[in-house]
């Protein structure tokens, strides 16, 4: 089993970690709606600054899957998220901390959050045994023995170099028994107690994650005493693991506004573009979702108009563009050429289409912005999702066949 020993100097040194200019995360709320708790704010870490409402691609194991980092740049993208579990497995911190952190390794200047991996022990780890020590679980690779607790969490995300990293929190599948979320709920205080008795590096920002399932009183008491914990940031965790929308709505809107309003307001996962803007008008602040490439993966785009699956036989001879007035690569092709692709098992397909859902994902981001400065966001959101509705859908409807 991997040890829970600080790892050898010879890959990296603490003292480098722990030395650098300070520069943690600041926030600084510039308006709100005027008909809803939509917020418009600026989020400044040690690479750059982030406009809020944003959305964060995911680079799970480094990479957004297939993208290059000028390519995710051109899509306006300003912070990704990526996974302590995964990089932790592979390729390790040692490989990550000898090439000078997670920005160097992979090539990414802009901002970084890393996630702890509590979700990835619920979804992924296999013979996983939670106490309050920690985790104990089998690599969903190897099947190798492996421990994490919350101090070894904040030891590699140290090691990372993330701007944000993110309290290890006991995440919980849904419908769940009272007792059950009650224990990982008081688990989730007493984690986060321990991640912030760490020491990380100075332009490290540290977010803790209320959690407490569809149960509005420990909802309530887990944001009370985070919140009294002063963290710099607050994640609302432990949702889209099996509820239904209008239950992930009304926990949002319940937690978001006992958060703190000098402070970035998360959405762990959820991202779909209805959920979003339902989020954005509770006040959440960030998203972070895998749908606009997973999706991409497998031949769906976002468009304004709605789904668009690219295999549908009515693609075939079609001369249009994905979106008329997108500037994203794989616009500059026919709808015909793009399910070609597709048809053809071409890699080109998935890239282009993953470029072009993230493109989308932040188009939206910014008009959520521009509508919020603007006063008119709850019109803005109606606008939307008039477009996009229908109640069949599983993403974002009307679906173009």
């Amino acid at each position: 089993m991997p040890s829970l020993a600080a790892p050898e100097a010879a890959h990296y040194s603490y003292e480098q970690l722990f030395s650098r200019v300070a520069q943690s995360v600041k926030f600084q709320l510039l308006c709100t709606d005027r008909h809803t708790a939509a917020r418009r704010g600026q989020l400044q870490t040690a690479h750059g600054l982030v406009e809020t409402p944003a959305f964060m691609p995911v680079g799970t194991q480094a990479t957004v899957k297939g993208i290059l980092p000028e390519h995710l740049r051109a899509t306006g993208t300003q912070m990704i998220l990526a996974n302590t579990y995964h990089l932790m497995l592979r390729p390790g911190e040692k490989v990550i901390g000898a090439v000078g952190g997670l920005h160097r390794f992979m090539g990414w200047e802009r901002s970084i959050l890393t996630d702890s991996g509590g979700f990835q022990l619920y979804s992924l780890a296999q013979l996983v045994e939670v106490s309050d020590k920690g985790a104990i679980f089998r690599s969903h690779i190897d099947g190798s023995r492996w421990e994490l607790s919350p101090e070894r969490a904040m030891e590699l995300q140290a090691v990372l170099g993330s701007d944000i990293a993110m309290v290890l929190d006991d995440v919980v599948a849904l419908p769940a028994d009272k007792e059950r979320l009650r224990t990982a709920t008081e688990r989730t205080i007493h984690w986060a107690e321990r991640c912030q008795r760490v020491t990380r590096p100075a332009n490290q920002s540290l977010f803790a994650i209320v959690q407490g399932g569809l149960d509005r009183s420990l909802r309530e008491w887990c944001a009370a005493r985070l919140v009294e914990m002063n963290f710099d940031g607050y994640a609302i965790g432990g949702l889209s693991v099996g509820e239904s929308p209008e239950e992930m709505y009304q926990v949002v809107r319940l937690v978001a506004p006992l958060l703190p309003d000098d402070k970035p307001r998360y959405l762990m996962g959820v991202g779909r573009p209805q959920d979003i803007l339902e989020a954005v008008s509770s006040g959440v602040d960030l998203f972070d979702c895998v749908l606009p490439t997973r999706n991409g993966r497998n031949a769906t785009a976002f468009t304004h108009q709605g789904i668009l699956r690219l295999r549908n036989q009515q693609h075939t001879q079609d001369p249009r563009p994905l979106q008329e007035d997108c500037s994203c690569p794989a616009c500059r092709f026919s709808r015909a050429y793009l399910r070609h692709l597709f048809m053809a098992k071409e890699m080109l397909g998935p890239v282009l289409l993953s470029i072009h859902n993230i493109t989308f994902y932040q188009r939206l981001m910014a008009e959520c912005r521009e509508a919020i400065a603007a006063g008119r966001f709850e019109d803005f959101r109606q606008e939307k999702l008039a477009l996009w509705r229908d109640e069949n859908s599983s993403a974002v409807g009307p679906s173009i066949l």
